[in-house]
């Protein structure tokens, strides 16, 4: 009599209350007299209460007295495999605590000793299966042919074969009768019959109702091929002989695989022995008549012994294909020559298996190997799942970037409850190749939100922290699918850590990608991160050596201006689109600054706007770019005059209010414009020549405001016909500043000093940008009388113009308060900066001297009275060279 943990559970007679499961509703069908009840499982163990004396509770329910002082390790040497537990903790914690080896027992408490696999268990409420079997007393015939199926079904492990979890017997009494019940524990099943009930595949015959459902016969095909192969296993492999094959002996699991189960009459096949006359199946009475062959029913043991170990189950199996196939429990032996419901592929065989001698059926191996019926797209794809160990990575890279197509063919359900399971754990173990991502993508999409978040965002989550390159890139181009079903805490915890090393990766793909992949995640990341870690690494994305990422950079910026507190957008948006991106050499990356301010304006009071934003933004109006006149491509200069429209558009609301005594907006003057929509990348390093890939990236978080004029130029960023390229002339070379290198700091401190710092360090890249001091209103406007009232000179024709000593001038003096240590490293070419002598002075006199503008990065070509360049000749170019000449006037 098996009595596992028997006396454990308050010791004997209590019935099902020593199960650590719950039993609920059963089935309406079960093999024999056993009857199969939905479960969930309660605890680990259950316990007894504690005694006087220290207690040793093994696993077979053995109640030993020990002498202590003794340590975990002595009781492990007897029990191998086995860990101790104390009872009082498993009663407080309501799982399986384990003993540290060196640990000593204390006196007076009461020790469980149980199998390893089972410690830590938690009460979880995890959905199980019950069989129980009932007798009038031990010596039931019934209840020794169940202890005979617990028996092998412990020891019999295959991934086609019911999985054994727990078993237990319990006696109960009623008055003066006893009941004896045996219960076996397994993983949550469905008897097939009534989940072929639930998928709607009951017909009598192979009717047009059954045909419609989609992929029937490969389902069918599916599920015979996994029984064949246990049976195979049985027979061929263990020699044992099944002796019950049929549709009540086959149970169906969650992810919708058939396993074999009803081990009752399970019985070595014993050929050697000819001359043995006894029964080879010591409990073949409890198979039905019709599914005996013609031997077995006429006991005929002898010419059992001599066929083949297949033969009995082989006729089980015809006997489960009739009963599949026809819709109807098998009643008598004469039904199997109906064949009109077989379909015509698998008829060959299932005549062979019913064949009427023994030695003639096929071996159900062959079956599984050979037959016509199960070579379809649904077996042979779950097989290569199931071996994907096996397979090499040409093998593996071909089959999953044919999967996702290869998926819509076949049937949904056994597509998400089979495929998806089998997808995602290949990918968190590392077996899959990168494009099975795709694939687990497209599946997860025909899941509801609530089943996506269970059964594809753990795995989705554990992969972002694989260091397989091809895995990230895969992550971040399809992180739109699923990264508004991320919740905030596993965004900060989980995900952005292993994102973020992107940023600084080798690849510019990657860094790219990591960088767009914030327009999602932004939003779900906590200010602290924002401000601590982020920022530092925008900060050094926008002096990064690829263009494409400095424009975008500056564009995320834009996008996610509303996610930043107060005071990080007063101290990062200005200097982060002015400083930098508006003195980009790269046309589109001025053109994103532009866009960004446009985007952002709500975060700026008049102010800014008038002493800071404007002047950059107004110098922009003669881009030097005639590359982007030509092609209506990142054209700076209509973006500069619709941005200075838009800016003296609110700097006007802000007058007309102060002048009709409104002071509300004294403060901040500024006015939020209408929003659109978000802006646009720029052009893509992975996207290049693909129009489909190119449009604006559209989110949800569409929350940052855009005035009109930059809902009409964003679309000009995402170009994907006219690749962002510069062409510059001999002249227009010289007068350009030499590229930012990205390892410079720019001015903004040192970056990578405070990348991989805790999160307790608030300062990022723009810390050392500080606000300017705005001018106090009185001086200015008495320069701007002063000037008034002198005279106007007359402007010399010698030397240079008005305005480049203006500009001299202002950036001698003002541009070192103005962008302070940010301002961008002299550039290493020897050109002369607007051709300036350097003997000459700057004209003290000079009426606008006190007010100019400083003078940008991007520099144009100065204004002259004539036709010369000054009187100092050029430096001698590639080409044909100038010949200098004076003015008339000069």
């Amino acid at each position: 009599m098996l009595k596992f943990l028997k006396g454990v559970v308050a010791g004997s007679g209590s019935g099902p209350n020593n199960l650590p499961y719950n039993i609920g509703e059963p089935y309406s069908s079960a093999w024999g007299s056993w009857t199969h009840s939905r479960g969930t499982s309660k605890s680990c163990y259950s316990y007894v209460e504690p005694q006087s004396t220290a207690t040793i509770i093994d696993a077979h329910g053995n109640c030993l007295k020990i002498k202590v002082p003794i340590t975990a390790t002595e009781i492990m040497l007897d029990e191998p495999r086995h860990v101790v537990s104390l009872v009082q903790l498993i009663r407080k914690t309501g799982q399986i605590p384990v003993m540290k080896a060196d640990e000593e027992l204390l006196v007076g408490e009461v020790y469980l000793v149980v199998p390893a696999s089972r410690a830590h268990c938690k009460d979880d409420g995890s959905p199980v299966s019950i069989f129980s079997l009932s007798g009038s007393n031990a010596n039931d015939g019934h209840l020794a042919a169940g202890r005979n199926g617990v028996k092998r079904l412990r020891t019999v492990r295959h991934p086609n074969i019911l999985s054994f979890l727990h078993s237990t017997e319990a006696e109960t009494f009623d008055g003066s009768t006893s009941k004896v019940t045996i219960y076996i524990v397994t993983e949550p099943v469905m008897p097939l019959s009534e989940k072929i009930k639930e998928l709607g595949l009951e017909c009598i015959q192979r009717c047009k109702c059954c045909e419609s459902f989609d992929g029937r016969d490969e389902y069918y095909a599916w599920g015979l091929h996994r029984i064949a192969k246990a049976v195979s296993f049985l027979n061929n492999d263990c020699k044992l002989v099944h002796g019950n094959v049929c549709l009540a002996s086959v149970v169906v699991t969650q992810t919708l695989d058939w396993k074999l189960h009803a081990f009752d009459v399970l019985s070595e096949f014993d050929g050697n022995s000819e001359a043995s006359t006894g029964p080879m199946l010591q409990y073949e009475w409890l198979v039905g008549a019709q599914y005996k062959p013609m031997e077995m029913s006429k006991s005929d043991w002898a010419t059992i012994r001599k066929s083949p170990p297949w033969s009995i189950d082989s006729w089980g199996l015809g006997c489960l294909i009739y009963e599949l196939f026809s819709g109807t429990e098998l009643s008598k032996t004469e039904e199997l020559r109906d064949t009109a419901s077989i379909p015509k592929s698998l008829l060959p065989d299932y005549q062979r298996l019913l064949s009427s001698m023994p030695s003639r059926r096929l071996n159900s191996a062959k079956l599984a190997e050979n037959s016509e019926y199960f070579q379809n797209k649904l077996v042979d794809t779950i097989h290569f799942m199931e071996i994907l160990n096996l397979k090499d990575s040409v093998e593996k890279d071909t089959f999953f970037r044919k999967l996702p197509n290869l998926a819509e063919q076949l049937p949904r359900q056994i597509v998400l409850k089979k495929l998806l399971p089998l997808l995602a754990s290949s990918l968190e173990f590392g077996s899959a190749a990168a494009p099975a991502l795709t694939a687990l993508l497209k599946m997860g999409s025909w899941l509801s939100s609530e089943e996506f978040s269970t059964k594809v965002l753990p795995t989705i989550v554990k992969l972002f922290a694989s260091n397989d390159r091809a895995i990230r890139v895969g992550l971040l181009q399809h992180i739109d699918q699923y990264g508004e079903s991320l919740s905030a805490q596993i965004v900060d915890e989980q995900v952005y850590p292993h994102v973020v090393t992107g940023f600084s990766d080798t690849s510019a793909v990657l860094r790219e990608l990591t960088l767009k992949s914030m327009l999602v995640l932004a939003p779900k990341l906590s200010q602290r991160t924002i401000s601590g870690s982020l920022l530092k690494y925008l900060s050094k994305l926008q002096v990064d050596e690829e263009p494409a990422i400095r424009t975008n950079t500056t564009i995320l910026l834009g996008n996610i201006a509303s996610y930043l507190n107060e005071g990080t957008r007063k101290r990062v948006l200005i200097n982060a689109f002015t400083v930098r991106a508006l003195r980009d050499t790269f046309s589109p990356a001025r053109g994103a600054g532009i866009m960004a301010l446009c985007a952002t304006s709500s975060s700026y009071d008049v102010n800014e706007i008038a002493t800071r934003i404007l002047p950059n933004v107004v110098v922009l109006t003669i881009d030097p770019d005639r590359l982007s006149v030509l092609l209506v491509c990142y054209d700076v200069r209509s973006k500069a005059f619709q941005a200075v429209d838009q800016f003296l558009q609110i700097v006007k609301q802000y007058h007309e209010k102060t002048n009709a005594g409104d002071s509300t907006g004294a403060a901040s003057g500024a006015i939020p414009l209408p929003g659109n929509a978000l802006l646009g990348w720029a052009s893509s390093l992975t996207h290049k020549g693909k129009p489909s890939e190119q449009t604006p990236l559209a989110s949800a978080n569409s929350s940052v405001p855009l005035s009109p004029v930059v809902s009409s130029a964003s679309s000009v960023m995402d170009s994907s016909n006219i690749m962002p390229v510069r062409i510059s002339s001999s002249e227009d070379i010289a007068d350009q500043p030499a590229p930012v290198s990205p390892s410079s700091t720019d001015g903004w401190g040192e970056l990578e000093n405070g990348l991989h710092e805790e999160n307790g360090n608030e300062k990022d890249g723009w810390d050392d940008i500080e606000p300017l001091e705005e001018p106090k209103p009185s001086p200015a406007l008495a320069n701007i009388q002063a000037a008034q009232k002198r005279p106007v000179s007359q402007p010399k024709l010698q030397g240079t113009s008005l305005q480049a000593k203006n500009t001299v001038k202002i950036t001698k003096n003002e541009d070192d308060d103005l962008w302070g240590s940010i301002a961008a490293p002299p550039p290493k070419s020897t050109s002369k900066p607007l051709n300036l002598k350097p003997s000459e002075k700057v004209d003290d006199d000079d009426p606008w001297a006190a007010i100019a503008a400083p003078q940008p990065t991007t520099r144009a070509k100065p204004l002259s009275a004539g036709r010369g360049h000054g009187a100092k000749p050029a430096a001698t170019k590639l080409g044909a060279q100038r010949i200098n000449r004076t003015s008339s006037g000069m």
